[in-house]
């Protein structure tokens, strides 16, 4: 048993606070989404729900159109997920194992995109986007066409590609040639090969992309012309502009967007660790 230190306890206690000062904030919202608007508003606040309130999450729904939000988050998260998932593995596959003229100065401008702020591409991204047409109408008019307006803009991206080319750099070369000898050819390298053996880099990057497509607000906000076709960080918003004055419902709709999140962030940290980690040691 390693004998505690002076400097071994303070350590312990700063980490100690600092995972209160992490944990309470997503406690109380949990906590607080079960308590009466009296418990809410008492002072000195409570710390613990007296009881099991539902009133609020039956307020949030009835509110706002919450549980179609809900769905448009789902859809549209899951898509930009997969969609960046098979972008980003065929992109850096490309980069590592294929032979092309000029890879490293094409990875470097491919790089070279993350440095390009969001806000100044959004106005062309909104602009083009608005003025396609589907079926004869403008692209936003219908549920479909919004459900693929939110995704458009997000279906490959720069940091994936590098993640993933980070860990397929350290695939043995060995390993790679002797596949190609028995006849293997790249997408079965790939799919029966590589691709199992990256499986915590991978799930790092549909981890990180999940995270940012389920906590989207400006754009889906920008697309979205009524409640059933934004989503659930729009439908939060609503509520506290509907009723600024009930700090329950609001707290009830917080803790519907935070449960996905909370659960993937709690089995996936291992994944994210294990991934963002991989290529930094050769």
């Amino acid at each position: 048993m390693r004998q505690l230190t002076v400097g071994r306890v303070i350590t312990y206690a700063v980490l100690i606070l600092a995972a209160i000062a992490v944990i309470f904030p997503v406690y109380y919202v949990i906590a607080g989404s079960i308590m009466s608007p009296g418990q809410i508003s008492a002072y000195p606040p409570d710390l613990f729900p007296h009881g099991l309130f539902t009133g609020n999450y039956e307020g949030a729904t009835s509110t706002t159109a919450i549980g179609r939000q809900y769905l448009n988050s789902i859809l549209q998260t899951s898509v930009i997920t997969l969609s960046q998932l098979i972008t980003s593995v065929l992109a850096a596959y490309a980069f590592v194992f294929m032979k092309m003229w000029g890879r490293t100065v094409l990875f470097g401008l491919f790089l070279g995109t993350l440095m390009v702020p969001w806000e100044s591409i959004v106005l062309p991204n909104y602009l083009t986007i608005t003025g396609w047409e589907l079926g004869g109408q403008r692209l936003t008019a219908s549920y479909a066409g919004t459900m693929i307006a939110l995704v458009l803009p997000f279906l490959a991206n720069a940091f994936g590609v590098f993640l993933l080319r980070q860990s397929f750099l350290q695939f043995p070369t060995e390993l790679r040639d002797a596949a190609t000898i028995d006849g293997c050819g790249h997408w079965r390298f790939m799919r029966q090969i590589l691709i199992p053996l990256n499986k915590p880099a991978l799930m790092a990057v549909g981890l990180y992309v999940f995270l940012a497509a389920w906590n989207q607000f400006f754009w889906p906000l920008l697309i979205g012309d009524n409640a059933n076709r934004r989503t659930l960080q729009i439908g939060i918003s609503q509520l506290n502009d509907v009723e600024a004055a009930d700090p329950g419902l609001i707290l009830a709709g917080v803790t519907l967007s935070i449960l996905p999140t909370l659960a993937i962030v709690i089995f996936g940290q291992r994944f994210i660790v294990r991934g963002l980690t991989a290529g930094a040691i050769r």
